[in-house]
């Protein structure tokens, strides 16, 4: 089902939150669990990395996908969308446009702009964004690219970059990490913590259609 209005996009975003917060919550749960020997806890505690990065970028993913989706779906015309928007709707043309020296292709583009941006906009938005290494300089683009303010997250870049994408790719390739229990509990909360804001932002976003840019009125005759 598509995503046309607030409640399937708030709901889509809750349910997709939901289950990824039992589910870390129940590994932390075992990581807890002072039974464990040391050899189980540093196994569990290295997984636990990598969960937190698998569900903080599949959140990324899944969040922002369905909010561009949800704008596509509103099917404005392009001068009513935000500039991030009207940017994203051309991506193609413009990098189509990037990749020739065809005349042509530029005055296609050109034409675009001067003449049809009060037809209905067109969003490619099936897995338009992409979240694959999700450093924080890739995490920024996606932000903007939303419209949505990165503010919240200077501060973040650190434990995005080092502590998290870092360590998870150790990780991942099969290298030995020794990971620290009361660093895993700090990251844990951070990343719920960024997951909820980057979900609230969305809902916020959305509720108060940040996407839609109103026209500005023709002017009256006796202005002319």
């Amino acid at each position: 089902m598509k995503i046309r209005t607030l409640e399937q996009l708030s709901d889509q975003l809750a349910d997709e939150l939901a289950w990824r917060k039992i589910e870390l919550s129940a590994l932390k749960g075992m990581i807890d669990l002072k039974s464990f020997s040391s050899g189980k806890n540093k196994a569990l505690l290295r997984s636990g990395i990598t969960m937190l990065y698998a569900h903080w970028e599949g959140f990324i993913k899944v969040s922002s996908n369905s909010y561009l989706e949800f704008v596509a779906m509103q099917n404005l015309p392009y001068n009513n969308l935000s500039n991030n928007f009207i940017a994203l709707a051309m991506k193609d043309k413009l990098d189509q446009a990037n990749q020739t020296n065809k005349a042509t292709i530029y005055n296609e583009v050109a034409e675009f702009f001067l003449t049809k941006m009060a037809e209905r906009s067109s969003i490619k938005y099936v897995n338009r964004i992409v979240t694959s290494n999700l450093s924080s300089s890739v995490f920024k683009e996606i932000v903007c690219m939303l419209g949505l303010d990165y503010s919240f997250y200077e501060s973040k870049e650190v434990l995005i970059d080092e502590k998290l994408l870092k360590k998870r790719n150790t990780i991942a390739h099969g290298n030995y990490l020794d990971i620290d229990k009361k660093e895993y509990d700090e990251l844990h909360t951070q990343i719920i913590t960024m997951m909820d804001n980057f979900r609230n932002q969305i809902d916020n976003c959305a509720s108060t259609k940040q996407y839609y840019r109103q026209r500005e009125p023709m002017p009256s005759p006796e202005h002319i």
